[in-house]
């Protein structure tokens, strides 16, 4: 059962790897980006990788992310080269890349539920 738990590996050190790669960048669609996970298939074949913008000052809207992910697709090939050379790799997964938006939704999830919790109660009726 080692196998179950390899693509689980692969892509922890493909986060961390990609985490390094991405920060040397030059291109600026993709200064102050963070790999936060990195998911593969259980075949390896392919993985996705989640990103989001670690520049605290900067709310990244979705033209902001768009180039993001257009940055990262981009220099996707040479990032999966480098990957498969730096793990030696016989086939690296195929790249694909998304935009993290979980602290988005927790936000939005925080404030219906403040929101909800301000709402004054009714009382049951005696009917």
């Amino acid at each position: 059962m080692a196998t179950a738990k390899r693509p689980q590996r692969v892509a922890e050190q493909i986060r961390a790897e990609l985490s390094m790669m991405v920060a040397q960048l030059r291109d600026p669609r993709v200064q102050g980006v963070s790999v936060i996970e990195v998911v593969c298939s259980p075949d390896l074949q392919s993985a996705r990788v989640y990103v989001r913008r670690t520049l605290a000052t900067e709310e990244a809207d979705g033209k902001q992310q768009h180039a993001v992910l257009a940055g990262l697709e981009s220099a996707g090939g040479g990032l999966r080269g480098e990957i498969a050379r730096r793990l030696s790799l016989r086939h690296a997964p195929k790249l694909t890349f998304f935009y993290d938006e979980s602290p988005e939704k927790r936000h939005r999830i925080d404030a219906l539920l403040e929101e909800i919790a301000r709402e004054p109660k009714g009382e049951p009726d005696d009917e």
